[in-house]
């Protein structure tokens, strides 16, 4: 397998090994990515006219991280030296560094600006090696990597403190245990797939994503915050034009519900494609050698794109879709890896007769009472998961077990035996933290990846259910369109039912909502059924099923209605989803 290289760049600092972690403080001021990240910092200074490049004296301060300056070059010196003696020994003991001690208060100011410079970036740790197949299901096979980065969180903590001591002359009476080595990590190993050969040889290539390792809560800033655009149907596989470099691109092999997929990335969207950990079941080794159901390419170099940003293939003679998002800061969005997985997803499962649904599903067993599994559909920012989430606090009282099916992508299927069966797609949630109770981020920040929570439509992803609840397949008892532009009145309840499948047709396949700002649409929109990540495009395919879909769901029972969530509202966004959720309650209890 080709080594991936190491990399520092302004907004991230990737590490690989091959070998063994230092063991010494003192060692990682001797590696070039130690004197990369003080070049980046030194040049900030200089942007600045910070007071701190008086520390510096007359050094030059002007480089980059593959070819630091002399400044960077002394403060590393520096640094390995303060972690083992106190600032009188460095000036005896290396006299060419001395001039830069002339003021410990100040220096000692420079180095906390820096660990918080650190702190600051990505921070990327990749192991090259093997997770040890014989032992895939205990942790034993794993404690190397994680032990591993325990280690670097431990050197780094230990070498800020002990330089800390020696500049300020005492040690702390409080110890902050702050997140200070690597925020994500991978174990990636070069694993031989049934590849279809052809187009898809050069992928054989790219090593896979073994074992992934995060120490949250991790905040990330990608460069764009809403969605922009169409996933396009295109006539040619992305892949016949395209050279995906083994030391730029990694693979990602993922559960996208029962389906298999590997999700490869050019290196310039690690921390995008990396968070896919927190959405999607990692697979595991036996999946990963089989063929995939789809493949995404994230990263692609735009001149291969044709007048789209984001494309896919359906290469009906290897029964692989394949999907391609061009190389641009306008992608750096989280998601464009969410929704183009989603697309391909409900692609295939169109064309194996389940019917897509972006939406909601929840299983629900109260104490006292009946089960209900509900399922809402709409789009992005109708009230779909605000809405359950505000029936869980609701109801939690009442509430036995609330078991999350599906957050935002699904599938229904039919069964001979009368039923309606519902299947998720992901093990956790890409959240808008505007709408929901301010509790619930907090409350799971432990878990949590944050990106831009500065800004409007601020997002968190976050696991919230197990694997084995997202494939299980359980009985729908009720289908429910999320509203979120219509005021509720008497004529038109919180909750209403269809009377017949023509009707609740016209309602889905209009599929409007009062856009939130979470895509480029702004004011009151139409997607075809609230997805336009598939049955959109494919409209021929979708349009048969979907009737099939409402017509065996009126057979067979299930209650079809519509939701009114007033999220689109203002001033209603707490108290819409909350009243939605009161009388989606009552109903459940039967009241």
């Amino acid at each position: 397998m080709a080594q991936l290289p190491g990399e520092v760049t302004e907004r991230s600092v990737t590490i690989h090994m091959t070998g063994v972690l230092c063991t010494q403080p003192a060692q990682l001021f001797q590696s070039w990515q130690a004197r990369g990240v003080i070049q980046h910092f030194v040049n900030d200074l200089r942007k600045r006219n910070s007071a701190y490049l008086r520390v510096l004296g007359d050094l030059a301060t002007e480089g980059s991280s593959h070819a630091p300056s002399a400044a960077a070059e002394a403060l590393a010196r520096l640094f390995s030296l303060l972690v083992d003696m106190p600032v009188n020994d460095v000036c005896v003991r290396a006299p060419d560094v001395a001039p830069l001690v002339e003021d410990p208060a100040l220096l000692a100011d420079m180095v906390e600006r820096l660990y918080d410079r650190w702190r600051g970036y990505e921070r990327y740790l990749i192991f090259e090696g093997k997770a040890d197949d014989s032992r895939d299901r205990a942790i034993e096979g794993h404690m190397p990597f994680i032990r591993n980065n325990q280690d670097l969180t431990a050197l780094v903590r230990d070498a800020y403190r002990r330089i800390q001591n020696h500049l300020k002359g005492f040690w702390p009476r409080v110890y902050r245990q702050v997140p200070a080595g690597a925020n994500m990590s991978l174990l990636i190993e070069q694993i031989d797939w049934q590849c279809p050969g052809g187009v898809y040889e050069p992928l054989r290539l790219i090593p896979m994503v073994r074992l992934a390792l995060i120490a949250p809560p991790v905040t990330l800033y990608p460069r764009r915050n809403p969605r922009r655009g169409r996933f396009v149907p295109v006539p040619e596989n992305p892949l016949a034009r395209a050279y995906l470099d083994p030391l730029r691109w990694v693979c990602i092999p993922l559960r996208v519900g029962e389906l298999s997929f590997l999700f490869y990335f050019d290196r310039e969207f690690m921390s995008l494609a990396v968070s896919l950990v927190n959405l999607f079941e990692l697979s595991g080794h036996s999946e990963a050698r089989g063929k995939p159901d789809g493949i995404v390419l994230f990263g692609l170099p735009r001149e291969l794109m044709g007048a789209e940003d984001t494309i896919f293939h359906i290469d009906e003679q290897n029964d692989i879709i394949v999907g391609a998002i061009g190389k641009s800061e306008d992608v750096d969005y989280f998601g464009y890896c969410k929704k183009m997985t989603l697309t391909l997803h409900n692609t295939v499962m169109m064309r194996r007769g389940r019917w897509p649904v972006h939406g909601a599903m929840t299983r629900i067993r109260l104490q006292q009472g009946p089960e209900a599994s509900l399922v809402i559909v709409g789009d992005s920012g109708a009230g779909k998961s605000e809405s359950l989430e505000a029936f869980r606090l609701l109801a939690d009282e009442w509430i036995s077990d609330m078991t999350v099916i599906f957050d935002d992508m699904g599938s229904l299927a039919l069964t001979d035996d009368g039923r309606v069966l519902g299947f998720g797609t992901e093990i956790g949630a890409f959240v808008r933290l505007d709408d929901l109770d301010p509790g619930y981020a907090f409350g799971q920040f432990d878990r949590s990846i944050f990106m831009n929570p500065h800004r409007v439509n601020a997002r968190v992803v976050i696991p919230i259910t197990d694997y084995s609840h997202v494939v299980a397949g359980y009985p729908v008892s009720m289908l429910l369109y999320a509203n979120n532009y219509e005021p509720v009145t008497d004529e038109s309840p919180a909750l209403e039912f269809f009377r017949t499948p023509e009707e609740a047709l016209e309602v889905f396949r209009a599929g409007q909502r009062a856009a939130k700002g979470t895509t480029d649409e702004r004011g009151l929109v139409r997607t075809y059924f609230a997805n336009p990540f598939g049955p959109e495009q494919l409209r021929d395919l979708h349009e048969p099923l979907a009737r099939q879909y409402f017509e065996g769901a009126f057979e067979r029972g299930v209650k079809v209605g519509q939701m009114r969530t007033r999220l689109g509202i203002e001033g209603w966004e707490r108290e819409g989803p909350r009243q939605a959720a009161e009388a989606l309650f009552k109903l459940v209890l039967g009241e």
